[in-house]
């Protein structure tokens, strides 16, 4: 089973501990990208994916209902940090932090359609005082997004643009960067199981959930944020993946599928509520 190490899964995670299920399951800690690629050769069984990866090997792949990683409104962790107003970046050099597929796709759909603009890309490490020394933008997810949204962007004077935000004012919907899934011929082989895990995450999440100020004392322990920002942090992400979700990703399938790799209509297949969904 997957796992990763960032911030935005912790309230997935923290449960499972306090639950005992923690000790039944085989954990791999890794990034989003390389977890995504496991799961996809077959690596892994049961794992969070990329919403883009996820899309792409749909064929062989069961997402969790009700269980994801997104945002319906800003997500505070994925953002564009720019020296200058996003309509001036058209040409302009923008500096990706990271290769996760979703976000960067995700801003590169923004930039391109909503604001009308096409930047002239370019992949560094996730530094942001490095990155506006040779870029005029920078994407940013995760952790090093979350530092740059509250402490460095307004330390430098940078303007902080949230994704999840931008999305929701030009679709109207909730987007989603992560889902949990399974291999189809691990459900075959082991629905039981499946069904279990499925179960201990939902309730991991809604006990993280209820006690999220105990989750966000103890993750300020040994992160750069203080208990109200984690904790405000942890209540505004999304962790529900519902019908409103699944038309946030149509939408997002519908125009970006072919250039990204998957049909514009791909079919996304959740966990029959046999083998362990709930409303």
């Amino acid at each position: 089973m997957g796992h990763i190490q960032f911030l935005n899964c912790l309230p997935l995670y923290w449960g499972l501990a306090r639950t005992g299920t923690l000790l039944d399951l085989d954990l791999t800690k890794d990034t989003p990208e390389k977890l995504s690629e496991r799961l996809v050769r077959g690596e892994l069984d049961i794992a969070p994916i990329t919403l883009v990866e996820f899309l792409r090997a749909a064929d062989d792949l069961v997402a969790f209902p009700d269980l994801a990683v997104g945002c319906d409104g800003p997500v505070m962790s994925c953002v564009i940090v720019s020296q200058k107003p996003l309509e001036q970046l058209d040409g302009a050099r923008v500096a990706l932090g990271s290769t996760s597929r979703t976000s960067v796709r995700l801003a590169q759909l923004l930039l391109a359609e909503k604001i009308g603009v096409r930047p002239d890309y370019f992949t560094c490490p996730p530094d942001l005082g490095l990155m506006m020394q040779e870029a005029d933008a920078a994407v940013l997810i995760g952790d090093a997004a979350l530092r740059a949204n509250l402490h460095d962007a307004p330390t430098l004077g940078l303007d902080v643009h949230d994704l999840g935000q931008m999305w929701k004012d030009w679709t109207g919907l909730p987007f989603v960067f992560a889902v949990w899934a399974a291999r189809r011929d691990y459900l075959e082989r082991e629905p039981e199981v499946v069904q279990q895990v499925h179960e201990a995450f939902l309730a991991s999440r809604d006990l993280s959930l209820e006690e999220v100020g105990k989750v966000a004392e103890q993750a300020a322990r040994w992160e750069h944020f203080d208990e109200q920002v984690l904790e405000r942090y942890f209540t505004t992400l999304d962790f529900r993946f519902g019908p409103d979700q699944l038309r946030g990703v149509t939408e997002f399938a519908r125009r970006v599928g072919p250039t990204t790799g998957f049909p514009a209509d791909v079919a996304v297949e959740l966990l029959p509520a046999a083998a362990g969904a709930r409303a």
